[in-house]
């Protein structure tokens, strides 16, 4: 698979998960995850969160702008590593904002608490598993049978 092609899969299966695992590294170095739903991805795998300022990823971010981003969806998965910035711009806030947002911060785009983590990727993994979850079992047992490596499908990593 070309460049081109393993950069496409990545944002094609980020862009289906919708929620990814934001990791950051806390102030004792210990590596943090929680949920987040992706706002946007650009074409070279780059994207964006709304979060709050006073949140544990912002205040690591802060110290430590380095983060990996994993989705999964199915029998398709991506790790995204990367750097983080917080970003307060206004306008770029508004035109990302939507109604999901909308639940976590129901005074709208002008609450003083919101803010965007805007990762710049660097590289990413992915894994992905052609013909669902029925033929990984069947791959699984014949690895089982054939005392052989399971072989499920393809896997990648691509520099973004």
């Amino acid at each position: 698979m070309s460049d081109a092609q393993s950069i496409s899969k990545v944002t094609e299966i980020i862009n289906d998960s919708k929620i990814g695992m934001l990791t950051t590294i806390n102030e004792e170095g210990a590596l943090v995850s929680r949920p987040l739903a992706v706002q946007e991805v650009k074409d070279d795998g780059d994207m964006w969160f709304f979060t709050g300022l006073g949140t544990s990823q912002v205040a690591h971010v802060r110290v430590d702008p380095r983060v990996n981003v994993a989705f999964g969806k199915n029998t398709e998965w991506v790790s995204v590593a990367g750097t983080a910035a917080v970003v307060t711009d206004r306008a770029k806030i508004r035109e990302l904002w939507n109604q999901a947002v909308e639940a976590w911060f129901p005074n709208g785009p002008d609450t003083p608490e919101v803010c965007l983590l805007r990762i710049d990727s660097d590289s990413a993994e992915y894994w992905t598993s052609p013909g669902g979850t029925a033929a990984t079992v069947l791959q699984w047992v014949k690895s089982k049978v054939t005392n052989s490596r399971m072989s499920v499908g393809e896997s990648s990593t691509v520099e973004l």
